[in-house]
């Protein structure tokens, strides 16, 4: 009797105790799902739809891996760098020049282009933390203004070595073409360029929620001096994320050219205001609402130029301006903002 008498106060105080679980968002992924069923019906036909839809999806997924460079930086170091489009110029060109070292290259070519543009891009993101964004951390009026000035001076240093015009840059004869499916078409290089898109989603939720590294940083962003008081060096890490972001631009712009299958100096400026857009529906500072914000992107821009080419001019900032009437901080909002 004493027993149980002892116990149960004990079980009573656990329950109260008890936190319970945050449950998943899932209205925004439902949002994407409800797109893709109501352009059924207008886009004429499965094969239209189904064509469209994957390229979108492919396009979305491009613009995710050239976003989550800068939702990484904002959402963990609180750094509005609009110099991003510096690091996805760079990527494009470091494309150009090992294509051209490596005329007739396979895929091989393809990931090797990826592999020396995240360097470069890395590195010099490295350089750009130590010389132009350490000096405004927490003044993101001034951090708007220098890194905007930053990729205006790395803007004409790509004319100065490349050149100013256009430069071409084909795919490989082997990512050239399409899969046909009945009557629907699906590209074969936005096949390759979904797959990394959704490699580099995993990899990086994977880091921020299962690793002591991604634990460190979203702690240092929590209580910094804390994290610092048991001896981890905080600001290393922060400069590491940074370098990280620079080089998933850089990735991006390699994918973007390819993409496009040619490059100009403007090419980061003009992907800045997409990018923008995608972490701004978004969330600013969430993985999974650049995520979903990026394929929402792909998804609206592909089914309006096909039903409306004028009005795919500015289907994305009516995109945005839908999405944040509705909810007003983002997608995903982080909660610490």
């Amino acid at each position: 009797m004493n027993a149980a008498t002892s116990a149960a106060p004990h079980t009573a105080t656990t329950d109260t105790a008890a936190v319970p679980k945050a449950q998943f968002d899932c209205k925004p992924i439902a949002l994407v799902v409800g797109l893709v069923a109501l352009a059924l019906p207008a886009m004429g036909g499965m094969a239209n739809w189904l064509t469209l839809t994957l390229a979108g999806l492919a396009m979305g997924l491009i613009v995710f891996v050239i976003a989550s460079g800068l939702t990484l930086v904002f959402g963990l170091m609180d750094v509005l760098n609009f110099g991003h489009g510096l690091f996805i110029a760079l990527g494009a060109y470091m494309a150009t020049s090992v294509m051209g070292w490596m005329p007739g290259a396979p895929v091989a070519g393809v990931f090797v282009a990826m592999l020396v543009a995240m360097a470069v891009a890395g590195a010099i993101g490295l350089a750009f933390e130590r010389v132009i964004v350490r000096p405004v951390y927490g003044l993101h009026l001034k951090q708007i203004l220098i890194t905007m000035g930053g990729m205006i001076v790395g803007e004409e240093l790509i004319k100065a070595i490349w050149g100013p015009l256009q430069i071409a840059l084909p795919l490989p004869d082997v990512l050239r073409g399409s899969w046909i499916f009945g009557e629907a078409a699906i590209e074969k290089y936005r096949v390759l360029a979904a797959a990394i898109g959704l490699v580099v989603f995993a990899a990086l939720v994977f880091t921020l929620n299962r690793t002591k590294i991604g634990l460190l940083i979203r702690a240092g962003v929590q209580d910094r001096e804390m994290v610092e008081a048991l001896g981890y060096r905080i600001r290393r890490l922060f400069v590491g994320v940074f370098v990280a972001g620079s080089a998933l631009a850089g990735l991006g712009g390699v994918l973007w050219a390819f993409y496009q299958q040619s490059v100009i100096p403007q090419i980061g400026a003009q992907v800045n205001v997409l990018i923008f857009i995608v972490i701004i529906i978004g969330g600013l500072g969430s993985t999974l609402g650049c995520f979903v914000g990026a394929l929402l992107v792909g998804l609206v821009a592909n089914y309006t130029g096909f039903l409306a080419p004028k009005v795919a001019l500015f289907s994305t900032i009516g995109l945005m301006v839908a999405i944040l009437l509705w909810r007003p901080q983002g997608l995903y909002p982080v909660t610490n903002r």
